[in-house]
């Protein structure tokens, strides 16, 4: 248990605040709720980069972090669903997509492959590992759940711009959900393709 992942546990307590402040009907705890949501999902990158600067990547820390950024994603989402602010379809698509490729994922590494490495096409390399796609999604969630959050701040405080506030960032939600599945088809596409090659060569 190294720094890295000490951070990468700490935010499911953050999470946790965080949740709570976006259900109080107060501009203050909502703006409070903002700040805290910045943090937390800029822990993600932070548990990374002190990962690879002090060498402390293991796969224990592979693990929680890609068990951390499922969390948070999906209870974003769901909260933001209950809140009024996106469709439940949004969630539903998250968590589908999320489980069959996580279980195919999972599979993938027991055999020694990453998530990234399974991949047999170069088209679906760049679509799930390139980093043109992954900071597109992750920049187009990220903002969705700022505007939604920042939304909710304006709303409670009487804004007017609130409501120009939350369409956009419902729009970004829906834009995030569309490449989620963009980026889940590959692995599922090559899953048959991928496992048959173990069985191939008897693994």
């Amino acid at each position: 248990m190294n720094i890295a992942n000490i951070i990468t546990l700490l935010r499911y307590p953050l999470l946790i605040i965080v949740v709570y402040l976006l259900y109080q009907d107060n501009p203050t705890w909502l703006w409070i709720a903002f700040v805290l949501n910045i943090i937390l999902l800029m822990m993600d990158t932070i548990d990374g980069v002190v990962a690879r600067r002090y060498n402390m990547t293991t796969m224990l820390g592979s693990a929680l972090d890609i068990a951390t950024d499922r969390a948070v994603e999906i209870v974003l989402w769901i909260v933001y669903t209950d809140l009024g602010l996106i469709s439940v379809v949004i969630p539903i698509i998250v968590v589908i997509r999320g489980m069959l490729t996580d279980s195919i994922r999972s599979v993938a590494m027991q055999h020694g492959y990453t998530a990234h490495k399974m991949m047999q096409t170069e088209w679906g390399r760049f679509i799930v590992a390139s980093s043109a796609m992954r900071t597109t999604y992750s920049v187009t969630k990220i903002a969705a759940f700022l505007l939604l959050n920042m939304g909710l701040a304006l709303q409670a405080g009487g804004s007017g711009s609130a409501e120009t506030v939350l369409t956009i960032g419902g729009v970004l939600a829906w834009l995030a959900a569309i490449i989620c599945v963009i980026r889940g088809l590959p692995v599922i596409v090559e899953a048959p393709r991928f496992f048959a090659g173990l069985e191939d060569n008897g693994v």
